[in-house]
């Protein structure tokens, strides 16, 4: 695993040989994994009714179109006002997905948004791109990131174990392609519309 760990530096070859990392939700349905090492990164209530649990990959462009074209309005009319609160855990679908998440877990939880926001809005112009991992480098050396602190992030095995857990768990509750959402422990596949969205949540806030 150390060996395979350190070729995420070696290019778009090396960073195939990685693995994928784990969280649970705050409030996991039975069938649902606990957090994992990171813990999950929550917006909104914690008194919310509804808990939306999304597994995504960063290179999945229907994930990037979700983030893009349902995220902003599912925010403003369920998260911002306190009737559900989100969390985004990691599914890497391949190994340039697991760097990516590694680097928006390496700076603290503080930063996990802020660099998944990033990485969905530019996904293509890094990850289908001819020298994937160098356009990775360049994009979050914007979020303060150096090329040392990019390599160090890439070997460290905390995160690297950690976001193993999280894809496993995900697995184990079903999960078999992204985006896969868990609204109030119930599965949903597919990148979900606002007009979708509205007609799951309605009932569940008793709407």
């Amino acid at each position: 695993m150390m060996t395979n760990r350190r070729q995420l530096l070696t290019g778009a070859a090396g960073i195939a040989a990685v693995a994928l990392a784990g969280t649970g939700a705050a409030r996991a349905q039975s069938a649902l994994p606990a957090a994992g090492p990171l813990g999950d990164v929550w917006i909104g209530s914690a008194d919310a009714k509804v808990s939306i649990i999304e597994y995504a990959s960063l290179t999945c462009s229907h994930c990037a179109h979700f983030h893009e074209a349902t995220w902003p309005e599912l925010k403003k009319k369920y998260i911002d006002t306190g009737k559900a609160r989100f969390t985004l855990r990691e599914f890497p679908l391949d190994p340039l997905a697991t760097a990516g998440f590694m680097l928006a877990r390496c700076n603290g939880n503080e930063k996990y948004y802020p660099m998944t926001d990033l990485l969905f809005a530019q996904q293509k112009n890094w990850a289908f791109t001819d020298k994937p991992v160098d356009a990775l480098s360049a994009l979050v050396k914007q979020a303060g990131f150096t090329q040392e602190s990019f390599e160090a992030c890439l070997k460290r095995q905390d995160i690297y174990d950690a976001v193993t857990v999280v894809k496993d768990g995900g697995a184990k509750a079903g999960v078999n392609s992204t985006p896969t959402f868990f609204i109030n422990g119930q599965k949903r596949n597919g990148a979900i519309t606002i007009e979708e969205f509205d007609k799951i949540l309605q009932p569940l806030l008793g709407g």
